[in-house]
């Protein structure tokens, strides 16, 4: 094998692998928050919606990107599937029915 293509291949591999390790990191570091923690992130993220006018867009989110949720778990970082119906991700109002699957009620 060519050394060029050898090492663009490894290189190509580590990429891919250090991203995969983000995506999954991020439920493991919410899971540790304490619940005073996750209460200071749900009143950031309420302060956030109001300020901004931001509206809870329901069935978007990605593993452990989320908001909140309603009453699946605490709070924000937590969601254990993409798409949940009962995490939210907070969006400009207007913006959810634009997307895919979004819904502004939990189901």
């Amino acid at each position: 094998m060519d050394r060029r293509i050898f090492a663009a291949s490894v290189l190509a591999a580590a990429v891919g692998m250090a991203g995969v390790a983000g995506v999954t990191a991020a439920p493991a570091s919410a899971a540790m928050m304490t619940k005073a923690q996750m209460m200071k992130v749900k009143e950031a993220n309420m302060h956030r919606a109001k300020t901004q006018h931001l509206v809870a867009c329901y069935g978007v989110n990605a593993v452990g990107r989320n908001d909140c949720a309603a009453g699946a778990h605490s709070c924000a970082g937590q969601a254990t599937k993409a798409n949940d119906p009962a995490s939210f991700v907070l969006l400009p109002k207007g913006d959810c029915g634009k997307l895919a699957g979004g819904s502004l009620k939990a189901s």
